[in-house]
């Protein structure tokens, strides 16, 4: 094992990762500096087995490709074993067994867990009760493990973070939150720009704002596309119908109509700049084919670094 491997920072030992605002900006880069090891560990298929004779389980009320997948392969890569749990199964669902019962339950069972929902409050409940580490893999409120990838994907691509000038296109949700927040952490300057109505809630955007009084960095919010667009250095973007707003779907198109990320709008960034998009992607939609695909795209090295993120989470929160 290389020297970053054998000198991991003990002290998130048996951490949450409930919200990306909750851990600090060193914690965070030395997540994103083991995330970038395990990384070139894993394409010269070295050994990193950090959490042999561990188990993790999963739970998913949500549907998942991207975190269920990257989440299980990345546990079977560190050396350990990942469980997947189905509340459908489970007597937390089928017999109305509490969360706190089920908590403790599973702490004697597993060395860590995995939760995907919809309210934010039932990751914190398990978090309360469990003795072991909770991830949050996706709530209605934040997508923390999605931030920690976005950030490596920029410093990979653009070689710094603190500065480089992040736009967030699209409606101001749990990802827009969550990359707001961890864009404020490490000092870039971040612009979420959406149709009236959309903005991210008010009381994160205060939050990633006494943030940044620290970290030097800037949050704006903008009502123009274009204007937003003009120099950035990262063009983000997400689906403009989130997982249990299907209802809403015709009035959002109709709202985010002149909100796609197309040729045009990426003619506006810097000379360096890339696009990303936390995927799945509705083409023609937030943003059309030839951009998602087009030379600018850092989305697919976004998709894989999910794998190396976590992957370094888990290590550094495992006991």
């Amino acid at each position: 094992m290389t020297h970053l491997l054998l000198d991991l920072p003990t002290h998130l030992k048996g951490s949450d990762f409930l919200r990306v605002g909750d851990w600090s900006r060193d914690d965070l880069l030395a997540t994103l500096d083991l995330a970038d090891e395990l990384k070139r560990l894993r394409a010269a298929h070295a050994p990193h087995d950090l959490l042999r004779g561990r188990t993790i389980g999963m739970i998913f009320r949500k549907p998942s490709t991207r975190t269920r997948v990257s989440f299980a392969a990345g546990i079977s890569q560190l050396g350990g074993d990942p469980v997947q749990l189905s509340t459908v199964g489970m007597h937390v669902d089928a017999r109305g067994e509490s969360i706190r019962d089920t908590s403790l339950v599973l702490s004697r069972y597993l060395d860590a867990l995995v939760i995907r929902t919809f309210a934010q409050a039932e990751v914190d409940e398990y978090a309360q009760h469990c003795s072991v580490p909770v991830v949050n893999g996706l709530t209605d409120d934040a997508h923390p493990c999605q931030a920690l990838a976005d950030l490596q994907t920029v410093r990979e691509r653009l070689g710094e973070l603190a500065g480089v000038r992040v736009v967030y296109v699209g409606d101001g949700n749990n990802v827009c939150v969550s990359l707001m927040i961890a864009c404020a952490k490490v000092g870039a300057s971040f612009c979420a720009a959406t149709p009236a109505g959309y903005e991210p809630p008010a009381k994160a955007v205060a939050h990633a704002r006494r943030i940044v009084a620290a970290s030097g960095g800037t949050v704006e919010l903008a009502d123009d596309p274009r204007a937003a667009a003009r120099g950035a250095d990262v063009l983000y973007t997400d689906v403009w119908t989130s997982m249990g707003q299907e209802d809403e779907r015709a009035r959002r198109l109709r709202d985010f109509a002149g909100w796609t990320i197309d040729a045009s709008l990426v003619s506006l960034m810097s000379s360096r700049g890339i696009v990303l998009h936390c995927l799945p992607a509705h083409d023609g939609e937030e943003i059309t084919a030839e951009v998602l695909y087009g030379k600018r795209s850092a989305a697919w090295d976004q998709a894989e670094n999910r794998l190396h993120a976590q992957k370094a989470l888990l290590a550094l929160i495992v006991p």
